[in-house]
């Protein structure tokens, strides 16, 4: 029986006893679980720490999308009692100076002062479009992440493939779709600009001719649903 888990957020003293009670044996290291109590955020910090072991979320936030509707020791029941599947998540594997990171919701290129935009352009699986575009920046998404700032740009989501969404640039559309084994690569022509990459600490400065690689990765956040 798989039962030991670490319990990950801010105020997850507030669930230790309740995790408990259902029999999960509450380890520091080699958990067959992490038991996350929070929201989004939390999850996405979760992935970076402990990246692939299957998470189990309990609500503590009204921001949300991976959160069971049931009360969260419905939901430590249920899995106890082994009714429960795992399902995975991929992630954007970006490559820039030397460093490599793994994104569950999405790669966000920004402007590093925000008096000036950035120019920037794309080859796209080896093709280079055609024009420089200028504005505050780019986000590249996954499905997952189509539900966070790259909603808030484009007013929509998607399910399927990699998104880019514009961010107040010139480009008569706001956004593109690509395939999801589309490869990206994003030259800075003036920067400088910034690369941030879910919650990640690190961010990485891009000046003039600096690049940065983008494509699916082979690594999956695996999350437990009932």
């Amino acid at each position: 029986m798989k039962n030991k888990v670490i319990l990950f957020g801010k105020e997850q003293d507030n669930i230790f006893e309740l995790v408990q009670k259902y029999g999960f044996k509450i380890v520091k290291k080699n958990p067959d679980f992490i038991i996350i109590f929070g929201g989004d955020g939390t999850i996405i910090h979760s992935e970076v720490k402990y990246p692939g072991i299957p998470k189990i979320i309990l609500k503590n936030s009204r921001i949300c999308k991976l959160c069971s509707s049931l009360e969260n020791s419905k939901v430590l029941e249920k899995i106890k009692l082994g009714k429960y599947k795992i399902e995975d998540y991929w992630k954007l594997t970006s490559r820039v100076k030397n460093k490599k990171f793994l994104s569950m919701n999405d790669v966000i290129v920004h402007n590093g002062d925000p008096r000036h935009a950035i120019r920037y352009k794309f080859t796209i699986n080896g093709k280079q479009t055609s024009h420089e575009i200028i504005g505050d920046g780019v986000v590249i998404a996954t499905p997952l992440g189509s539900t966070g700032y790259y909603r808030s740009i484009t007013d929509s989501f998607f399910e399927v493939g990699i998104g880019l969404a514009f961010n107040n640039s010139t480009e008569r559309s706001d956004h593109m779709i690509l395939k999801e084994d589309s490869k990206i690569e994003l030259e800075i022509t003036r920067g400088p600009a910034v690369v941030f990459t879910d919650n990640h600490n690190d961010k990485v400065v891009l000046e003039m001719g600096n690049k940065i690689l983008i494509e699916k990765s082979t690594k999956v956040a695996r999350i437990v649903k009932v």
